[in-house]
């Protein structure tokens, strides 16, 4: 027979505040009463990307489904348009090396 131990079930720690509690950011979109993003509107869309050039989340906006679908898609006729960059411009934090090219060059070396 197995032994049984006579041990308090563990009880989950409750989260005071820290990251994932509380409620969602509401939708600036939906608050606004906005129908349709506008590609044109770039100030607006540049909260919506990141400083390397990526659409952040909805997890990290706040956008509900329906407005970060319509953000990325003006996010991406921006792009097209020339109206935002694909990428952030080349910075030199890295010093001479840079990410994933040049494993090759140390090998020839």
């Amino acid at each position: 027979m197995a032994k049984q131990r006579n041990r308090k079930p563990a009880r989950r720690r409750d989260k005071k505040g820290g990251p994932g509690s509380g409620r969602r950011k509401p939708c600036l979109h939906c608050k606004d009463k906005v129908e349709q993003v506008d590609y044109k509107d770039i100030a607006t869309l540049r909260k919506f990307i990141s400083e390397r050039g990526k659409i952040r989340s909805r997890r990290i906006t706040g956008a509900c489904r329906r407005h970060q679908n319509q953000i990325a898609t003006a996010v991406k006729r921006a792009r097209e348009l020339a109206l935002l960059p694909y990428v952030a411009e080349a910075r030199d934090e890295r010093g001479d090396r840079g990410g994933r090219g040049d494993r090759d060059r140390d090998r020839d070396r």
